[in-house]
């Protein structure tokens, strides 16, 4: 029998005598207004003493523009009349743009392809120098107005001096300008421009080797094919290659000269501060190699590799290169390691001159250094893993100043030369408060303050605390308990569950960073349980790739220590216990009402992964190699071989146009289902892709919760 520890960490109740309104679907599903409000669209001004907002003033919104000062600070409103009369006769904004800022006076943006410059002070505007005549998508401003680049249907485009300069041509498999390697390894764009902006890096993808699946676009009549590339585990993954182009002269673009296997993956592309050169992570296939190559930025030749990372299960490397403003031949690099995600400085000769930060903990954000050069500041979990603090960190020595001492999870935003951050927080008592703090962690000012936006509303009790699992790790769970919670009742459980890498569920936040959806079941009198257990994110590698070659076997142990916990409890009912997951949750839903039958009376597996054999590569393979290296693990997890297995009520949904997760793999489970004589039901969302948004959603939810009104 396993032991299990308890450790009561928060105990949160919203009642009081006024709470008498209750949650609607549609309040729970789409009811924005009833989480804390913040601000929206905050910036920096580029010299690091004002900052901006959109702000709602009589109705209408604005751009406020604050100085920071805290006695004599002022207010520059800007509204959408004021820019519209500033534009040239006959050109009209219909909404507010998007600040764009140049300067402390001046933004930029776009109207009618034109980019234009608005003075805050003079209330006028200037036409810039660029145009979006190529019909550049996903607009980028360089952070000097001088143009503007991004996505067109013919690869990527750039603007500047009135020409819009296109490169390459999209055919059909070759792809140039957009991300590659399905947006893994933290790959977020397909284009990195220099520093001056006159060189321009960009991926182009080559994928006719890859295999094509088809969505069905059931909306047209007759229905209607889209084919797409979709690399599967063990079979023929796509080529990439980083090219340069001087953006301005007429001259081809040059190649990156990487060599090796072409399926290898090239991430994290870097510039040098001097543009001398280019940086990129390459990871082998298997993604247990990785080599941080320097090469040429004129020529595109390899220079030399800086230096090299090997693991036996798997490297992921998940941040470029970031250069230090004060001394450009240095740069700070992400890895894990030694077991946590740290920070290590290098030069451009492959030299490590220090491990920055170091200890059980993960870095989440670096923010930048101080104008002096002698510290730097960054986000972490030193503290807890259920927190986000700010930290000062002495490069010198390396000692740690947490600048945020209010316990909760922190998102900072930082000016220029971190002398200054916006610090957005809640904890589980707090639902939101922005302050603004200096580089010395003084609190400057309270910008806001946010309401309860859940004081009218009947809202049940919420704890946070930890598990010892058999593994010996702390398992963090969150649980809501019903309105008018009685401990000599016994109530029905849904847990829910995602349980896989790259998401963390528990954290010091408001509603323990939950949803609505949480408060609405347990105003229906349930139970809802939730526990982050091994293969979850920001707890180091170790906890993390405890899953490798093997998804699912130490996932589903975790959870049954949460289930046993439950099961302890006086006022759950045992024989009432349900669980709900999507994608990564689907499949662990799946596999625990298959594989440990009888401990869930009731399931709703969304989006599930059912054969890891057909889902992408990069993300498959790094977790259980490929199907010809791991059969056994391959064949253990593949779900279809424990359908006669299922236990209970089980509710399967699916997106028809899933391009993550492909359509195939529930229908491959509901096939095995008929023919083993095993029911269960199904239910598709047909114009959907991975996840069912907008208007629809409500839908989905009031039909995963009528599942458990109906069977639980």
């Amino acid at each position: 029998m396993r032991k299990i520890g308890v450790l009561l960490l928060v105990a949160v109740s919203f009642l009081s005598f006024s709470q008498d309104k209750l949650l609607t679907i549609n309040d729970a599903i789409t009811g924005y207004h009833l989480y804390p409000k913040g601000l929206r669209d905050v910036q920096w001004l580029p010299g690091g003493q004002w900052f901006s907002q959109v702000a709602t003033l009589d109705g209408k919104q604005v751009i406020e523009v604050q100085e920071i000062a805290v006695t004599k600070g002022r207010n520059i409103i800007v509204t959408l009349d004021d820019i519209n009369a500033a534009l040239p006769e006959g050109k009209t904004l219909s909404r507010l743009p998007r600040a764009n800022w140049i300067s402390d006076k001046e933004f930029q943006f776009i109207t009618d392809k034109q980019g234009y410059a608005y003075d805050i002070e003079e209330k006028g505007s200037r036409a810039l120098s660029y145009t979006n005549d190529a019909g550049i998508g996903r607009v980028q401003y360089f952070d000097d107005g001088s143009g503007i680049y991004g996505e067109t249907t013919n690869g990527f485009a750039y603007s500047r001096d009135n020409e819009g300069k296109e490169i390459g041509s999209n055919t059909d498999g070759i792809v140039i300008g957009k991300t590659v390697h399905r947006s893994e390894f933290g790959i977020t764009n397909g284009l990195f421009p220099s520093p001056s902006h006159e060189l321009m890096a960009y991926y182009e993808m080559d994928e006719r080797m890859v295999t094509q699946y088809p969505l069905y676009v059931l909306a047209d009549t007759p229905a209607t094919v889209q084919m797409i590339r979709y690399p599967t585990a063990g079979a023929k993954s796509h080529h990439v290659q980083v090219k340069i182009k001087n953006m301005a002269t007429a001259d081809a673009p040059i190649t990156i000269q990487t060599t090796g296997d072409k399926e290898q993956y090239l991430t994290n592309v870097s510039w040098s501060a001097d543009e001398k050169y280019v940086l990129i992570a390459i990871v082998n296939r298997a993604q247990n190699h990785m080599w941080l190559n320097k090469y040429d930025a004129k020529t595109g030749a390899f220079i030399k590799t800086l230096f090299e990372e090997q693991n036996e299960k798997y490297v992921e490397p998940e941040h470029p290169a970031v250069f230090l403003k004060n001394d450009p031949n240095k740069f700070i690099w992400w890895s894990e390691r030694d077991g946590y995600n740290h920070l290590y400085l290098y030069d451009l000769e492959g030299n490590m001159l220090k491990q920055l930060t170091k200890g059980q903990w993960i870095v989440t954000e670096y923010h930048g250094m101080s104008a002096e050069g002698d510290k730097f500041y960054i986000t972490a979990t030193k503290d807890s893993p259920l927190e986000r603090h700010l930290y000062c960190v002495n490069v010198k020595n390396g000692k740690m100043k947490n600048l945020t001492q209010t316990s909760g999870y922190h998102g900072l935003k930082a000016n220029k030369d971190c002398s200054l951050f916006i610090d957005d927080f809640s904890n589980t008592g707090t639902p939101r408060a922005i302050r603004l703090i200096d580089g010395d962690g003084n609190l400057k000012e309270v910008i806001h303050q946010a309401e309860n936006p859940l004081a009218e509303y009947k809202i049940g009790q919420m704890e946070l605390g930890k598990l010892k699992g058999n593994s010996g790790d702390d398992l963090y769970y969150r649980v809501f308990k019903p309105i008018d919670f009685d401990a000599n009742k016994k109530y029905p459980v849904v847990v829910y569950l995602y349980n896989g890498p790259h998401l963390q569920l528990i954290t010091n936040r408001w509603l323990g960073g939950a949803n609505l959806w949480y408060q609405y079941m347990a105003q229906q009198g349930y139970v809802v349980f939730s526990i982050d257990g091994r293969g979850s994110a920001d707890r180091g590698f170790a906890f993390e790739s405890a899953i490798h070659r093997n998804c699912g076997e130490k996932e589903m142990e975790d959870q049954l220590t949460g289930v046993e916990w439950l099961k302890k409890q006086s006022w759950v009912d045992a024989d009432r216990l349900g669980i709900h997951g999507w994608s990564y949750g689907g499949f662990m839903t799946t596999s625990v009402m298959s594989r440990h039958p009888g401990v869930f009376k009731v399931g709703v597996a969304g989006g599930p992964v059912i054969d890891w054999t057909l889902y992408e590569v990069m993300y498959t393979e790094r977790y259980m190699d490929t199907p010809q290296e791991n059969p056994e693990g391959y064949e253990r997890t593949n779900l279809k071989n424990h359908v006669q297995n299922l236990d209970g009520k089980l509710l399967m949904i699916h997106g028809g146009q899933d391009n993550v997760v492909l359509w195939q793999h529930s229908l491959q489970f509901l096939e095995k289902a008929i023919d083993e004589g095993v029911q269960l039901d199904y239910f598709v969302y047909p114009n959907h892709e991975h996840n069912v948004r907008g208007k629809d959603r409500i839908h989905l939810y009031q039909k995963v919760s009528e599942y458990f009104f109906d069977h639980l």
